[in-house]
């Protein structure tokens, strides 16, 4: 990605144009113009704040799920992705190379949860030959953000 505005969003989503123009040197209604048209063409999908969940007491589960298809003769992988990214759970969907297709991210409440998604939903539709689940356990960096972690100023243990 080039466009510096697109890059201070990424950064700061909560940027104003006002903020953006003053940091890039820029006309505040070019910059507030440039982002409406981002947005209409699709460029910028959506806004989020990336949440640590361990301070927010979630107790939620998050799931990788590699997934191997079938491609479907006349829409290859994409109608596979597009139906499995519908689910609610799924929060991304990603065509891989390597070992596998699909690098599906499920949220649930529970492990269990999580399993049923996989066993009676992905599992089940035609084109998926097989799946294999890891669980998130620690959060270190999150879509860009470190993670304040415990450890976060103590130095490391040196082992002979």
């Amino acid at each position: 990605m080039t466009d510096p505005i697109l890059k201070q969003l990424q950064k700061n989503s909560k940027l104003s144009a006002s903020d953006l123009a003053e940091l890039l040197g820029r006309d505040e209604k070019e910059i507030a113009e440039q982002i409406s048209q981002f947005e209409k063409d699709g460029v910028i999908l959506g806004y989020h704040a990336v949440v640590d969940p361990e301070k927010t007491g979630n107790s939620g589960v998050t799931a990788l799920i590699e997934v191997k298809l079938t491609p479907e003769r006349g829409g290859g992988f994409d109608l596979l992705a597009a139906r499995i990214s519908k689910f609610d759970s799924v929060t991304s969907c990603y065509l891989m190379s390597g070992g596998y297709d699909l690098a599906v991210v499920v949220n649930g409440e529970t492990l269990q949860e999580v399993a049923r998604f996989v066993s009676e939903k992905l599992s089940t539709i035609e084109g998926v030959i097989s799946t294999a689940t890891h669980f998130q356990l620690k959060i270190y960096k999150q879509s860009g953000f470190l993670a304040h972690t415990e450890s976060e100023g103590k130095r490391l243990a040196v082992a002979p």
